[in-house]
């Protein structure tokens, strides 16, 4: 039987345990480019079996948020190469989110003030985070998106192969395509925010063809071993909705099983919220995605996610139903997470306060245990 400590094999990588770091939007990253705050924070971070970074923007197009980092710049190439050397010099094991919000972004942040794209001209009901002029953050509504025109997926397309070949130039371990909360991908997916009448709107098939097109073009770039998805069926984030996540989420794991993946990564609930959260009439069968995915032949590693805690991670390890158990917020404030764990030493509370921007206050000066 499995233990939360035990390592596994994922994709390309032997990890020293079950316990990975899930993406964590901090937005210290100036100018896109990450910095040598940004590497010690995920040195500190290294004993997790996986660390999977921030959402990492692939063009500046994809930009949603102040401050967060890319991967379409060599100085952001140059900048994530420091943090993965930091990270492979302390043991650990590190991928990139790579990430295209979609609607969810503001004129200010987009290239020459221009509107943010998604599948339909619809808005979200959301915020992002934007610098004033005086150097102050603030949470404002996201603007109004257009819709993209069919003649522009191809080069979306090869925004995504070109950022993960960057991600492994960086020296990444991997990458996890973000599929979630929301984002562009997620948006296709979703008849909430996908109003399209093309073959990338209207029926399922069809609303799930651009999340495969963007696995594929993925795993042609760096290989399906280097690869992980990151999913969310019922979560509201973002505005993000559809009556009936359950035949939409079956059909898409189903497609990936296709693809030897490296890990699914899979966030039960509402993000940030009760795992139990449902969209449509039906409660999500989330252990029956997992039977869906396996029966049509998928053999990547399953990964769960959202405010599990140490005994229900050990719990679903034990069992079956994942194979690693992804922590957000706790890696905030205990970057040796999983010493605590494995000794059952107390936890440090984060301050919230220091989120989202600032500098090493609330980011890299949370000590260890001892």
């Amino acid at each position: 039987m499995p233990s939360l400590f035990d390592p596994i094999s994922v994709g390309g990588m032997s990890l020293a345990n079950r316990i990975a770091m899930a993406p964590l939007t901090r937005n210290r990253s100036p100018g896109a480019v990450p910095n040598d705050l940004n590497m010690t924070y995920y040195e500190q971070r290294a004993t997790a079996g996986l660390i999977i970074t921030e959402g990492t923007a692939i063009t500046h197009q994809a930009q949603g948020y102040a401050d967060v980092p890319g991967l379409y710049t060599p100085q952001s190439i140059e900048g994530w190469s420091r943090v993965t050397e930091a990270v492979h010099r302390a043991g650990g094991k590190i991928v990139t989110q790579i990430w295209h919000v979609g609607r969810i972004s503001h004129t200010s942040l987009q290239p020459d003030g221009g509107a943010p794209v998604a599948p339909s001209a619809k808005a979200a009901k959301s915020k992002t985070y934007i610098i004033n002029p005086d150097g102050s953050g603030a949470f404002v509504e996201t603007s109004t998106p257009r819709a993209l025109e069919l003649s522009e997926l191809p080069g979306i397309l090869d925004d995504y192969r070109k950022a993960a070949r960057a991600a492994v130039d960086a020296g990444f371990d991997g990458v996890e395509i973000h599929a979630a909360n929301g984002y562009l991908v997620d948006q296709f997916l979703r008849s909430g925010s996908n109003q399209r009448t093309d073959a990338y709107g209207g029926s399922v098939e069809n609303r799930v063809r651009f999340a495969i097109e963007v696995v594929a073009a993925v795993t042609e770039a760096i290989g399906a071993e280097r690869t992980g998805i990151r999913i969310s069926p019922v979560t509201p984030a973002n505005d993000a909705a559809d009556p009936e996540p359950q035949p939409l989420f079956d059909h898409l794991v189903t497609k990936l099983a296709a693809f030897d993946l490296s890990f699914i990564h899979v966030i039960q609930g509402a993000t940030g919220g009760e795992r139990d959260f449902q969209q449509g009439d039906t409660p999500f069968d989330w252990e029956g995605l997992r039977q869906t995915y396996r029966k049509a032949g998928g053999k990547a590693a399953w990964m769960l996610n959202n405010g599990y805690t140490r005994d229900e991670a050990m719990q679903a390890i034990e069992s079956g139903k994942a194979d690693m158990v992804a922590f957000g917020r706790p890696f905030i404030s205990n970057p040796d997470l999983v010493r605590r764990f494995k000794e059952e030493l107390p936890l440090t509370e984060a301050n919230s306060a220091t989120f989202y921007g600032g500098g090493a206050t609330g980011y890299t000066d949370y000590p260890a245990a001892d």
